[in-house]
């Protein structure tokens, strides 16, 4: 039985004829998102809705959209007939995966080289990730800047005080912390760099694994008890 949240609706509510996405776990969120729909995030749900101003023929593509995006990752979507589609586009994994990768890189990192490797992608000073966002932020904000609207110049300058002070504090201790990782030299005190692989020159048969099982750490002794006064 699927889990309730790889179920969703997108329907046009009956009372305000919005058009509204409900349901779906952060995955499904984030392919809503992708197709167009806007998040509004309450005390006890978040559900997503159609960006204001469509007109109703660009709310049923953005809607079939969404419903063809969902079912081809394995979501179960409930919708208007409008919506009803057999396509189902192919999935690329998003740029945000090949970044998570590096957590799970630094999750099997056994020495502090390959932690001190792993942060270089972030840290790296021409094309590291945090160069890159920082460059995302100030496109933004010359973006703002040139709409001229009322609020347009408030919000690029708020875009610049983000990568000024904010990222510049995460551009002063994260590479930092990564130099300090390259310079000791040490392994991950709870981690094998066992790779598995039994050598050919080995004679004994029941030599399936090459590395010995993890020792077991005995359970401390409980703290001795206080005797009490006699009487």
């Amino acid at each position: 039985m699927p889990r309730a949240d790889r179920f969703l609706d997108i329907r046009r509510d009956p009372n305000s004829d919005e058009l509204l996405a409900r349901g779906g776990d952060s995955e499904a969120h984030s392919v809503l998102q992708r197709a167009g729909f806007v998040a509004v995030v309450r005390v006890h749900e978040t559900y997503h809705r159609a960006p204001a101003g469509l007109a109703q023929d660009d709310e049923i593509r953005l809607a079939t959209n969404a419903v063809s995006r969902l079912r081809a990752v394995g979501y179960h979507v409930d919708c208007d007939e409008d919506f009803e589609t057999d396509s189902r586009p192919a999935n690329y994994l998003p740029l945000g995966a090949s970044v998570a990768h590096l957590a799970e890189r630094i999750r099997e990192a056994t020495t502090t080289e390959e932690a001190a490797d792993t942060l270089t992608e972030l840290t790296a000073a021409h094309d590291g990730i945090l160069a890159a966002l920082d460059e995302v932020l100030t496109a933004t904000a010359t973006f703002h800047d040139e709409l001229g609207g009322p609020s347009d110049q408030y919000i690029a300058q708020r875009l610049r005080h983000i990568a000024d002070e904010h990222l510049r504090v995460i551009h002063g201790d994260l590479p930092y912390l990564r130099n300090k990782l390259a310079d000791r030299h040490a392994p991950h005190p709870g981690r094998s760099t066992c790779t598995g692989e039994v050598p050919s020159t080995e004679q004994e048969r029941s030599a399936v694994y090459a590395c010995p099982p993890p020792p077991r750490t005995l359970p401390a002794p409980p703290p001795p008890i206080a005797a009490g006064l006699r009487r």
